[in-house]
């Protein structure tokens, strides 16, 4: 029985192979895609993906039923959130210009099957969130039309009262899709212009009314004859602010075209700040134009602005903010179908996904299979689907990519510069020339003794200190810390620090409620995970790391990606026990794809080398010098041709 259960040198290969991280090209300017993006583009990409029809429902939705005027104060919160996702993700655009967004961040600096979690996750998020703009792009357009073309759907072709399925077939909605997939396979300057158009709409729209809002502006609707500017109170302002948080996620799309972009290093940080700083504008000020022009507890959720400029009698002005909405949804289309093929290119180009995803048009520039495949199957989705249910699901998703580039910010922050190896000579042995010495990976996957006494030896070095080891102000009270690795300390803190987030969370979310707990016990545990949480970013905070490199860094590391962790995580325990079931569904299906062809097919499973069975001896001489002698060990069954039969106690002499 025994002999059929795994050894442990299995076990640790397998964990080793889970968490093997992605090898960087050293030109990672060279691409197939077309580098034809400017700062303006992407720019312009970032705002469609984030100002969507949200502006024209959700300001409307948020103030009348959760946060009253005091919506303003809630979007004020959401960007501030969601500016410390966006550094992280900046950063790491810059310093990783390569398609793929949060799932090549996480594989750089994580692991792989981290990374193919996070993947196949966005790209359920992607085909939901496209197919669902979809038909509510289908809807405002129906209903603009007196609501005919559902009634003709109805009458013509049926309806269907299936669970899970919409209840009539919506074909305006996938003919929008089906078309957008056409432009978007045209190549990205195509896209690019397209977005540039329904941008240039939209924000003309949105500017029309800024102005008019605030002629038709009337003070007294924040007074307290009409409830004041926060009937609901502190609690009403902070679940608003994590209904506004989702308007916000739609800047990732600026990361996953960074490998299309002409000058990444400076064009994605550039195009992530303005980006979500001219969108936190829009939100925060068409949510104070419409509270002040009409009563916020007479607002229609559906159609908010629209109603608006009609009870103050505009009537025309609807017609505006129609074309506006559905140029705004055009646009976030566009981000959805542009972001998700490139993606699944990353995923297939590293062999964790299907190899046939990774090709690209040799004209166009872009995966076009990809970009054909996953069309159809937003638009399949958009046809039939019922989507109500599903669209929570997007948070979930969101959210934790959020949370693994956060840590993987801090991650990489404290690593140390990778430096390839150069292939062994002739001879045997490796070349010095190139390198001055090795670096802390080559030390851990070799770990010979001599390696380990230049790791000690730089170690006690005071003269220069590389990232991932202790400081040199800590090292007289954390000396016992000396011993690791660079960067292991720090990654053991960063697991802690996640751990301590969760239950610190889910103390705050389900301790009175779910749990029950009593004061003494509650206040305890909160204690004693805040501690938990803040010993493991001091420990982080006193190691070295990567400082003077030419790209943006994130400020404030590890406090900033720290603090964006712990709120992706709240937001996510706030979400339904539904949306985490249909998530661990998801997670199912994935590990089934991962395990079946991920994981055999991998690219940094074909650079492993092969194992090697060797014996080693080492003599220590009075005068500290070290002797190694190394020699290959052949299989008993199986001697080496045309060589002696070599007993290895040879190197004792």
């Amino acid at each position: 029985m025994a002999r059929w259960l795994p050894r442990s040198a299995d076990l640790t290969r397998f964990c080793q192979k889970l968490n093997r991280v992605k090898t960087l090209e050293d030109d990672m300017m060279e691409t197939s895609f077309n580098r034809c993006l400017s700062t303006i583009d992407l720019t312009l990409l970032g705002i469609g993906g984030m100002v969507g029809s949200g502006l024209y429902v959700l300001t409307g939705t948020v103030a009348k039923e959760i946060a009253g005027p005091a919506v303003i104060v809630s979007f004020i919160i959401a960007g501030f959130a969601s500016l410390l996702a966006a550094l992280c993700y900046a950063e790491f655009g810059a310093r990783v210009p390569k398609t793929g967004s949060a799932y090549m961040f996480t594989y750089v600096s994580v692991g792989e099957i981290w990374a193919f979690l996070i993947g196949w996750n966005v790209l359920l998020e992607y085909m939901i969130g496209g197919a669902a703009v979809a038909r509510a792009w289908s809807g405002y357009l129906d209903s603009i039309f007196n609501h005919k073309i559902k009634n003709f759907t109805e009458t013509h072709v049926g309806t269907w009262q299936v669970p899970f399925l919409a209840r009539y077939p919506d074909f305006l909605a996938a003919a929008i899709l089906l078309v957008a997939t056409a432009f978007i396979s045209f190549g990205a300057k195509v896209s690019s212009w397209l977005n540039h158009v329904f941008s240039a709409i939209s924000m003309g729209v949105i500017l029309f009314i800024l102005i008019m809002g605030f002629i038709l502006a009337q003070p007294k609707n924040w007074s307290t004859q009409e409830g004041g500017f926060a009937p609901y109170g502190l609690s009403g302002i902070m679940a608003g602010t994590a209904t506004c948080f989702y308007a916000f996620v739609g800047f990732d799309v600026i990361a996953a075209s960074s490998e299309e972009a002409r000058n990444p290093q400076r064009a994605v940080p550039r195009a992530i700040a303005f980006s979500l700083g001219l969108a936190t504008g829009a939100y925060i000020l068409v949510s104070v134009v419409l509270t002040l022009m009409v009563p916020w507890h007479t607002l229609d959720p559906d159609s908010a602005l629209s109603d608006a400029f009609y009870r103050r009698g505009y009537a025309w002005a609807g017609f505006l903010v129609a074309a506006g909405s559905i140029c705004a949804m055009n646009t976030v289309l566009l981000s959805n179908l542009f972001s998700l093929p490139r993606i699944v290119y990353a995923m297939a180009e590293d062999g964790l996904f299907f190899q046939v995803f990774s090709r690209v048009h040799p004209r166009t520039q872009v995966p076009v299979i990809g970009i054909v495949v996953f069309g159809l199957l937003m638009a399949l989705l958009a046809l039939v689907f019922d989507l109500e249910a599903l669209v929570q699901f997007l948070s979930i998703g969101t959210l934790l990519a959020y949370t693994f580039v956060a840590a993987s910010i801090i991650v990489l922050r404290f690593q140390q510069q990778k430096v390839d190896v150069p292939a062994p000579a002739a001879g045997g042995r490796p070349s010095s020339e190139s390198h001055e010495g090795p670096s802390a990976s080559e030390l851990k996957e070799y770990e010979s003794f001599s390696d380990k006494l230049q790791l000690v030896d730089r170690d006690k070095s005071k003269e220069h200190r590389e990232p991932g080891q202790l400081k040199a102000a800590f090292e007289p009270y954390l000396e016992f810390l000396s011993d690791f690795y660079p960067g292991e300390v720090v990654t053991v803190a960063v697991v802690t620090l996640m751990v301590s987030a969760i239950c610190l969370c889910s103390i705050l979310v389900f301790g009175n409620t779910h749990l029950h707990l009593p004061t003494w016990s509650y206040s305890l545990l909160l204690v004693l995970f805040s501690l938990g949480f803040l010993l493991s970013l001091l420990l982080i905070w006193a190691h070295e790391q990567q400082h003077g490199t030419q790209t943006f860094q994130i400020p404030l590391v590890p406090l900033s990606p720290a603090l964006s962790i712990i709120l992706n995580i709240y937001l996510m325990l706030k979400l339904s026990y539904m949306t985490w079931l249909r998530f661990a569904i998801w997670l199912f299906l994935g590990l089934l794809v991962y395990f079946g062809y991920g994981i055999w097919h991998s690219k940094e499973n074909l650079r492993e080398p092969r194992p090697q069975r060797v014996s080693a001896r080492y003599v220590v001489f009075p005068s500290g010098s070290l002797e190694e002698r190394v020699q290959a060990v052949q299989p008993s069954s199986q001697p080496a041709a045309g060589l002696p039969d070599t007993d290895t106690d040879d190197c004792k002499r």
